[in-house]
């Protein structure tokens, strides 16, 4: 690990002024990710800012019937929460189904949201890699991508987000807000943080320099059925291969893409009366296989049918 400075926020204010005026600058709250790449020297920040003790792990009910949950509130907290086990029931699936009880413990709300993908060639410093070295190239196109992206995906990457809970929070149409270093605080929906990889995959969010996320905003919880699946290769601490979140009649996957999917054209088929096999084959009708992942499109076929099929079962 090489060496950094360090320093404690005192108010989400001092916090994006800091990361504004001190170049390579990073924050820092459960660290569950960022140390573990920088142990690796695959992140090298100069300066870290601690964000963890921010006053911005709240769960407050929202006027309108939602909820807000602040970005500092750990995973467990979320997933325990209550109104979240009652209200968005897919999204306190979602997380308890994401790595350990010990990392849950520590991993923040917005941390989860900027987790960095666990593709092997991204880790492995000796392998190109455009996410880790614009230009490198991308190892994965020719090599063990069995794991690897099936929608969205580029020449330049095919790694896939592994976050299951932004997958629930896209289902459910949640909003972020964020704090930028001039002060301003804005509001946008969940599905438009992340980016797809085209020629820059190293870009991976829509965040300016120094933005820091201060909440997640969910919406009143929707009409229907609530449900999250996950195929995975071993019952914990593992990332998707395939994930589907159905919140009432909203669809979004994960382990599919570089950002949590939202699965319009399927919702869109369902509407007009597809079955859920039907939506499920109109979703993936542009999905590309880069090789030894070519299941997955099956997977998520079947596993998509099959979800939206029984949340349709939940009231």
């Amino acid at each position: 690990m090489r060496p950094f400075t360090y320093e404690r926020a005192s108010d989400p204010q001092a916090a994006v002024k800091a990361a504004a005026e001190t170049p390579g600058a990073k924050f820092i709250a459960g660290g569950t990710n960022l140390l573990d790449l920088m142990k690796l020297e695959i992140e090298r920040p100069a300066h870290l800012i601690d964000v963890g003790r921010l006053p911005l792990a709240g769960i407050e009910d929202a006027p309108d019937g939602g909820l807000r949950i602040g970005a500092m509130a750990s995973n467990s907290k979320v997933a325990a929460d209550r109104r979240v086990r009652e209200r968005y029931p897919v999204l306190a699936q979602a997380i308890v189904s994401g790595a350990s009880g010990q990392l849950r413990n520590k991993a923040s709300t917005g941390g989860n949201l900027l987790q960095r993908t666990r593709c092997p060639y991204f880790y492995d410093t000796t392998k190109p890699c455009n996410k880790r070295e614009p230009g490198a190239g991308c190892a994965a196109l020719e090599g063990l991508n069995r794991e690897a992206a099936i929608l969205g995906t580029s020449f330049a990457c095919i790694a896939v987000h592994p976050s299951d809970m932004a997958v629930a929070m896209v289902a459910l149409d949640a909003e972020v807000e964020t704090l930028a270093p001039s002060g301003q605080a804005r509001r946008f929906p969940l599905m438009e943080l992340h980016r797809l990889p085209g020629e820059t995959p190293h870009i991976e969010t829509h965040l300016t320099p120094g933005e820091l996320i201060t909440a997640v905003v969910l919406p009143p919880p929707p009409e229907g059925g609530q449900l999250y699946r996950k195929a995975r290769d071993r019952a914990s601490y593992a990332t998707a291969l395939s994930s589907v979140a159905v919140a009432g009649g909203r669809i979004a996957l994960g382990g599919v893409a570089h950002k949590p999917w939202r699965a319009v054209n399927a919702e869109a088929a369902l509407a007009q009366g597809a079955s859920p096999q039907e939506a499920m084959q109109a979703e993936l009708a542009d999905a590309v296989s880069a090789g030894e992942n070519e299941f997955k499109i099956t997977l998520t076929a079947r596993l998509g049918a099959a979800t939206i099929e029984q949340a349709g079962g939940r009231r």
